[in-house]
């Protein structure tokens, strides 16, 4: 197994510098914004860097054709099938979808012709991987997680190279001649420009309360929203909220949380807000907010670390080999957040830790902390990665 030093500098782009030619890229993942987010920001900084012609190769009902068509990538769908380590009736049915996966990438990678192939995950990566190595196509296969998921394991059976986001994950890379580089977890560039003025005007907060920002994620988090729904009155005393619950369409507590807000006194009903959904506004939310509350997904773990942003963190219960506990622990292991386990998610828990935190005069020594688990150049690390096979 190859392994190339984690902590080298990024090439700051003198891979790209040394193309003339149009690079054709296969970008290869989804299911989830994990996996699609990071494929967005390394294009992104791919096109304004290069002459690139990209084609996003995922599946038939993941999130990633969305974004590819959003972003202007070409996008193709193919069969795939989730692999299981548990007895499932739907077992069978996706071991038949894998091989046809396989055919199917070969046929687009035949006609589209890549110089390289970048996968950032998930099941629907793997048959592009695959097909890459047999036609001798170079690939980069990208973990966002702090836990080596099943998928990226045989990916790195297959690829060139593997990049993580954490220098810990790189001992759960066993069975692979693969070469192994550790990049961080690309967040959006837009992220890196926001402003707190703007996210206090927007909101109509005054800049003499902390502002916390509570998130459960896309689809939100029902455990989340009903105990900060609870602390509310106690909470709102001294901070001000801005709260992304997830869609109705996935937990039902939008219009209850609305509800909620209504009956507040009404000296502290214009401190919070409540949203389904967070867009363009995210930046402005993070350069205010002084303390962060939510899940530990991959892309908020890499946003918080590069950004900065002190944190409470609730792992999702059941997640894949735990990967959000993993993930949070990474932060709180570095004195950057508090890893708080569901199981002991309670209003009043909720409560004291944000009140000893925001009394506590570490939030400054805590944003340190998380920034030094991150990293903003991980979309220039991985694309340069990625253009050192075409070199």
């Amino acid at each position: 197994m190859s392994q190339q030093d984690a902590n080298s500098s990024p090439t700051n782009g003198r891979c790209a510098e040394s193309l003339s030619k149009t690079v054709r890229i296969v970008i290869a993942g989804g299911g989830t914004g994990g996996h699609v987010q990071p494929a967005v920001a390394v294009f992104q900084f791919l096109n304004q860097t290069i002459d690139v012609k990209a084609l996003w190769i995922g599946s038939h009902h993941g999130t990633e054709q969305a974004a590819a068509t959003q972003t202007g990538i070409l996008f193709t769908p193919i069969q795939t099938g989730k692999f299981r380590r548990y007895l499932s009736f739907q077992t069978p049915l996706d071991l038949m979808r894998i091989p046809l996966g396989v055919l199917q990438a070969l046929r687009v990678l035949r006609r589209f012709r890549p110089d390289v192939v970048l996968s950032t995950g998930g099941f629907v990566s793997v048959p592009t991987v695959v097909a890459a190595r047999m036609l001798r196509i170079p690939s980069i296969t990208h973990e966002q997680t702090a836990t080596i998921g099943l998928a990226t394991r045989i990916n790195a059976r297959f690829a060139s190279v593997v990049a993580l986001t954490f220098e810990q994950s790189r001992t759960q890379i066993r069975k692979t001649n693969a070469d192994i580089v550790v990049t961080g977890n690309p967040i959006r560039a837009s992220l890196l420009g926001g402003s707190a003025t703007a996210a206090f005007q927007q909101f109509n907060f005054t800049p003499n309360l902390p502002f916390i920002y509570v998130t459960g994620g896309a689809l939100g988090a029902h455990a989340i929203n009903e105990a900060v729904s609870a602390a509310l009155p106690r909470l709102l005393r001294s901070t001000q909220i801005v709260h992304q619950c997830g869609p109705e369409s996935a937990n039902a507590d939008y219009s209850r949380l609305l509800e909620v807000g209504l009956k507040l006194q009404s000296e502290l009903q214009n401190r919070y807000v409540v949203r389904e959904r967070i867009g363009t506004e995210l930046a402005d939310i993070y350069a205010g907010a002084s303390l962060v509350v939510g899940r530990a997904g991959a892309g908020t773990v890499a946003e918080l670390a590069a950004l900065g942003k002190p944190s409470i963190l609730i792992p999702l219960p059941g997640a894949g080999g735990d990967e959000q506990t993993l993930n949070a622990r990474v932060l709180a292991d570095a004195g950057g957040s508090v890893l708080l386990p569901q199981s002991e998610l309670t209003p009043d828990r909720l409560s004291s830790e944000i009140e000893r935190l925001l009394q506590s005069g570490r939030l400054d020594e805590m944003a340190a902390s998380a920034r030094q688990c991150g990293r903003t150049d991980a979309a220039e690390r991985l694309a340069d990665e990625t253009l050192k096979l075409i070199q």
